[in-house]
């Protein structure tokens, strides 16, 4: 038997660790919220959505801000041509025991998507990538975070979005 990671487990112990009184639910939809795509992926321009609390580094290796209006709730936007190099996850909100934010691809996959771009499997990407900070509240993902990012995708002309969680 291998080894694995028990991420439902160590939510739920990590906001009673956290004085939340009641354990973590997880969210439960009787139908898919998702659609079929309406024309080919190589013809599509894909967003990235993660909840890995993302920043940048700027030219001088500082960390950047991020700018105060964009964020709305939860919700932040990067510039998609941000180099790789000079992203990385503020916050270790992640098993440190199990796994490491050494790879910024492995949980915010710029680099992978715009050589995806380049061989033509998809069509483009966007021209920002958006960040949504994790929250307890289902209500306030549902009623504030989510639409702010449809909106913020749909701004971006996205035809399909790529979600990564940390």
């Amino acid at each position: 038997m291998s080894d694995y990671v028990r991420y439902i487990d160590k939510t739920r112990e990590y906001y009673l660790a956290e004085g939340y009184k009641t354990p973590y639910k997880w969210a439960h939809f009787e139908d898919i919220p998702f659609a079929r795509l309406e024309k080919p992926l190589a013809q599509c321009r894909l967003g990235l959505v993660t909840t890995s609390d993302i920043a940048a580094l700027n030219e001088s290796g500082e960390r950047e801000r991020h700018d105060a209006a964009t964020l709305i709730g939860n919700v932040y936007s990067i510039p998609f041509d941000t180099p790789a190099e000079r992203l990385f996850s503020r916050n270790e909100h992640y098993d440190r025991y199990t796994t490491n934010l050494d790879d910024v691809n492995s949980y915010c996959p710029v680099t992978r998507m715009r050589e995806l771009a380049a061989d033509g499997r998809i069509g483009g990407v966007a021209p920002r990538f958006h960040g949504v900070y994790t929250s307890y509240s289902q209500r306030v993902t549902m009623e504030r975070d989510a639409p702010e990012v449809l909106k913020r995708c749909r701004e971006d002309g996205v035809d399909a979005v790529l979600l990564t969680p940390v």
